[in-house]
């Protein structure tokens, strides 16, 4: 029986995750969001050409968009409809949503933080936005401490359970 080959390009799952977000702020909520994207950016995600490891969300010009993501460039579109890898992307949210994440981030002094991107069921791109504030570094020293304790409680009981 032959092996089928996998395809690189993802129409549906998880794209990439931002797994410093956690370690760096407490995320107290989860908010999905769509994302207004060029086709290249599409071809480019489904490839998994990303990088959320620098990126925030904040306003600009009264609404709410994605900065800090690079989305690698398509290497099979013409030079002519390339999209600039770095560009600040938008963040389509219902309007009383977006005065929400708005007004906390504001006043509470709350971070928006891209949590991880996915393609949904119907393969829309779609972005889990995390409203956390962020750990000083003696809540980081106890988070890798409980870290390494569920690492080692699942070892032990892996041995004598």
């Amino acid at each position: 029986m032959a092996k089928t080959k996998r395809s690189p390009l993802t129409s549906t799952g998880t794209v990439s995750v931002n797994r410093r977000a956690k370690f760096d702020f407490e995320i107290e909520e989860e908010i999905e969001a769509g994302l207004q994207l060029l086709g290249t950016e599409v071809k480019s995600l489904r490839r998994g050409q990303i990088s959320l490891s620098d990126a925030y969300a904040g306003p600009k010009e009264g609404e709410l968009y994605l900065f800090n993501v690079h989305i690698g460039e398509y290497p099979n579109a013409p030079a002519k409809f390339q999209h600039e890898p770095k560009r600040p992307r938008k963040l389509l949210v219902h309007k009383r949503e977006r005065d929400r994440l708005l007004g906390a981030q504001k006043q509470g002094g709350y971070t928006l933080v891209p949590l991880r991107l996915y393609f949904n069921n119907r393969g829309i791109a779609k972005l889990a936005l995390g409203l956390g504030k962020g750990k000083r570094k003696i809540d980081k020293r106890e988070t890798i401490k409980e870290r390494d304790w569920q690492r080692r409680k699942s070892g032990l009981l892996k041995e004598y359970g």
